[in-house]
């Protein structure tokens, strides 16, 4: 008899691939680890193959894997498909996310939205922490994804980042002068850590570059204009942290925090696979 397989088992396949984790794809599907564990084991026992191996370390496909997740993803796509029916507006999943916050995360988290569901629409913008919680507070965003601020409750931990002062091997600090910075403009709360951290040193400094967003920021240190204060989780290679040759003051760390108030069933599962996602690529980087 042929052997007939449970989509939710194939689609927790494809997670548990991509996440290289039983604990990441637990949280994506709002299940516990020996549920997972179960589909998985019956999904193989289906197949008669072998499709991950598994070590406390790390979660890997097999060769059988490998050839089973092309297949696998076809499957889950005509599923969809063949639910959809009649061609129709799809509900809109409206996520904000810090600039500071978007880091090499958003591809991984894109991937597996695109990889999980095609029965919403994903809407996201880019934008300060503040703007994006006033416009989450006014009901215009279903979910932000941002630096966590003293005066806000809540919200789920994504990840706990480091700051440093990263610059260009080519930049040169001018010898007794001010230190040259790339920020973005107020009210971005990074600026302000940075700001803070330069006055309580007592250390001057110059605004020599003022960005629109954290991609020009990064260009302008990786040019050696300035020295730019970023996460050291969203620093790309190229850029070092100048921090301590230079006798900055530290600046910390801060928390990027994820706020979701969705009544739809389909929205909540989508934010579970995109913050696991979100977990599963910041803790790797």
């Amino acid at each position: 008899m042929t052997p007939t397989l449970d989509i939710s088992a194939v689609r927790a396949f494809l997670l548990v691939s991509e996440l290289q984790s039983f604990t990441r794809t637990a949280e994506a599907l709002g299940t516990t680890q020996a549920a997972v564990s179960l589909k998985l084991q019956r999904l193989e026992a289906a197949l008669g193959k072998r499709l991950l191996e598994r070590s406390p370390r790390a979660v890997r496909l097999t060769a059988d894997g490998a050839a089973f997740s092309e297949n696998a993803r076809a499957l889950v796509a005509a599923h969809d498909l063949a639910l959809a029916g009649t061609p129709r507006l799809r509900p809109r999943l409206a996520l904000g996310i810090s600039d500071h916050a978007a880091g090499p995360e958003l591809v991984p988290m894109l991937q597996q939205f695109q990889a999980m569901t095609t029965e919403l629409t994903l809407s996201v913008g880019i934008g300060f922490s503040r703007d994006l919680l006033d416009r989450y507070d006014a009901g215009a965003l279903d979910a932000v994804i941002v630096r966590q601020e003293a005066s806000r409750r809540g919200g789920e931990t994504l990840a706990d980042d480091e700051f440093g002062w990263f610059a260009s091997p080519r930049f040169r600090a001018a010898a007794g002068g001010p230190v040259p910075l790339a920020t973005l403009s107020a009210p971005c709360g990074v600026r302000s850590l940075a700001v803070r951290a330069l006055e309580k040193a007592k250390r001057p400094f110059v605004e020599a570059f003022v960005g629109g967003g954290v991609a020009a920021v990064v260009a302008a240190a990786q040019a050696g204009l300035a020295i730019a204060p970023l996460a050291r989780r969203i620093a790309p290679a190229g850029l070092a942290d100048a921090g301590a040759s230079l006798g900055l003051p530290k600046l910390g760390r801060s928390k990027v925090i994820l706020h979701a108030k969705v009544g739809d069933a389909r929205k909540r599962a989508a934010l579970r696979t995109l913050a696991a996602a979100f977990r599963s690529a910041a803790s790797s980087n």
